[in-house]
């Protein structure tokens, strides 16, 4: 039953149990512990977050969540939310909706697609296609242009072809991602994936994750350089361990910002930030004012 309904290359679910919710009650009440520690920041966290809700009765969604926090959290309090991470193949037009409306929660999307060509996510049993995911895109840049999204992909599945990696990059390029986390697939016990007999050789695999990542390099720098002139807002969480001058903090689309300023007195508290220089994986930036 567990292979009817997860990917075939995935040991998650024969290790990790039944999805189970917690109620929406107890999430706020530990968001609120968190705010009364200092905490202005939390991540929800689920390994198929939009999944839920649907153990529950009455039936909740991911998106009830995200309202009921965002609507429930004391000003002063827990004033950004994240999540991680969502499956194409259940992920709600109410999450996009969510995120484009709700002030607490950040524009960032983690939208994993893995790979590009209908047949390997067939194999891979992922539940979607080239067409949907890329369906899922284009109403994130309709309702939420400025949002950045994230994104994981496997290389040499079994059966991967030369023709169907190139759709792999084909996707990337249509979509541009601010972030890709990159993978070869490697066999994992008891997955149906690790006993096909059209296993990929390991360099022709290496071969190809390099591509992908210098691809990836390439619209990251692409998706910073939006940022230059902008006047952004940072929530600061730590001294540059680089230069002890500088502090680092993230912007709510999630990119990391290293600007001049005090750690004693900038740390939890947010700033406004001109970037003047964009980097493919951070930003850099001068502090203009304290934001709140």
């Amino acid at each position: 039953q567990i292979f009817e309904r997860h990917c075939t290359y995935c040991v998650v679910p024969g290790v990790r149990g039944v999805e189970q919710s917690r109620s929406m009650e107890a999430i706020l009440q530990e968001c609120l512990q968190l705010a009364a520690s200092g905490y202005k920041e939390v991540t929800l966290l689920g390994q198929n977050i939009d999944a839920y809700g649907r153990d529950m009765s009455p039936r909740r969604t991911f998106a009830n969540l995200l309202h009921y926090l965002n609507d429930n959290l004391p000003p002063d309090t827990i004033s950004r939310i994240r999540y991680v991470t969502s499956h194409p193949r259940y992920f709600s037009d109410r999450v996009i909706d969510a995120v484009a409306n709700l002030d607490k929660v950040c524009e960032c999307f983690h939208m994993p697609f893995q790979a590009g060509d209908d047949q390997v996510l067939k194999g891979m049993r992922r539940g979607y296609s080239y067409d949907s995911y890329m369906n899922i895109i284009r109403k994130i840049r309709a309702k939420a242009p400025d949002a950045s999204i994230c994104g994981d992909v496997i290389v040499g599945f079994p059966g991967e072809s030369e023709e169907a990696f190139q759709r792999t990059l084909d996707l990337m390029e249509e979509v541009k991602f601010d972030n890709l986390n990159t993978f070869t697939y490697s066999p994992r016990p008891n997955t149906e994936a690790a006993d096909w007999d059209n296993q990929i050789p390991p360099e022709v695999q290496s071969e190809r994750l390099q591509r992908v990542q210098a691809l990836a390099v390439t619209h990251a720098l692409e998706r910073s350089q939006r940022y230059l002139g902008r006047v952004v807002e940072v929530l600061v969480e730590d001294r540059n361990p680089k230069n002890g001058d500088e502090v680092m903090g993230r912007t709510r689309q999630g990119r990391q910002v290293f600007f001049p300023g005090n750690v004693d007195e900038l740390k939890g508290e947010y700033a406004m930030v001109k970037i003047v220089e964009a980097r493919t994986w951070s930003l850099v930036g001068e502090i203009v004012d304290n934001a709140k």
